[in-house]
């Protein structure tokens, strides 16, 4: 395979198989609830069902509700060309931009759907709207410090380098500054993904929802890529969080084939576990109150700050 050829595999990777590691998130919660649970494709079908469906737009509502949808698919299709899914050496677009430039356009994506649903004037979309910028006002600090940290580990800040100096040698791992900056991306990414501290990613009508409320007032095939964005910020930050900070390993090396289809394999593997290892801590506590948020989340951020101050004093 040449090098576009897999960028472009590491991008259907992601949009394809997003649904169903989200699937797989529902039935394992399904089982530890002690209910039968929907299947694991069931995703596919949902979506399939919504783009079959008539999209409608609420009354004065202008171009930007329906661009939305489609700028944030746009978003959540750039990063992963950006960041190591299948491939351990960098390709033609690996250096187009660092892991902050990856979360800009994160952030590019979420700031899109809530302008969406804030002019919708729906009071639910609006409410969802306020809450994901205000808490998000305070994890992206946290990813913050985490890039700074593991920058200064590594000496650099680009995604595949990242991966490379981590998976060059164990001591890079169990390195204190590493593992407390990993600790907060892995907070930051139960917030980011609605397992804790509040609501589930299946949240219902409930004035605890933020995630869930953004595209209540889209319909059809714009609320199927809503929907199918969710999945696939939720798979990027996996990918984020397992090929470039803790197992940046099953990568292919080799531009062959088999090596891309084993790469494919493992990269699913590794994010079911990590999926199910959400599934449990969601599962495992009690949801805190909206305003705990912040608490959760400044937990997140001493975390980061530890790391840095282990780096420069603890010899970390």
């Amino acid at each position: 395979m040449n090098a576009p050829s897999i960028q472009f595999a590491q991008v259907l990777t992601v949009l394809v198989a997003a649904p169903g590691v989200s699937g797989v998130i529902a039935r394992v919660e399904s089982r530890l609830q002690g209910r039968r649970g929907t299947r694991v494709l069931q995703p596919y079908y949902d979506l399939g069902k919504l783009f079959r469906k008539e999209a409608l737009a609420p009354h004065g509502a202008s171009w930007v509700f329906l661009a939305a949808p489609l700028g944030a698919m746009a978003c959540y299709l750039t990063v992963p060309l950006l960041i190591p899914v299948l491939t351990t050496f960098p390709l033609p677009l690996g250096y187009m931009g660092d892991i902050l430039g990856g979360g800009f356009i994160l952030s590019l994506a979420s700031f899109a759907v809530a302008v969406a649903a804030a002019e919708t004037g729906a009071p639910y979309a609006q409410l969802g709207a306020s809450r994901a910028k205000t808490f998000s006002a305070i994890t992206e600090p946290v990813v913050l410090f985490v890039v700074f940290t593991v920058a200064l580990v590594t000496g650099t800040d680009l995604p595949y380098a990242l991966a490379e100096t981590v998976r060059s040698s164990a001591e890079q791992i169990v390195r204190p500054a590493h593992l407390l900056a990993a600790a907060a991306l892995f907070l930051v990414i139960l917030a980011e993904t609605g397992r804790i501290p509040v609501e589930t990613h299946t949240g219902t009508n409930e004035f605890g929802m933020i995630e869930e409320a953004r595209p209540f007032e889209h319909s059809g095939p714009y609320f199927a890529m809503l929907r199918w964005g969710s999945a696939m910020k939720q798979l990027i930050l996996f990918v984020i969080l397992i090929n470039v900070f803790i197992a940046p390993w099953g990568l292919a090396s080799s531009a062959g084939v088999g090596a891309v289809a084993l790469a494919i394999a493992a990269l699913l593997g590794k994010c079911v576990v990590l999926g199910v290892v959400i599934a449990v801590i969601d599962n495992s506590f009690a949801k805190l109150r909206l305003f705990k948020i912040t608490e959760f989340v400044a937990a997140a951020f001493l975390l980061a700050v530890l790391a840095v101050f282990t780096l420069y004093f603890g010899g970390g």
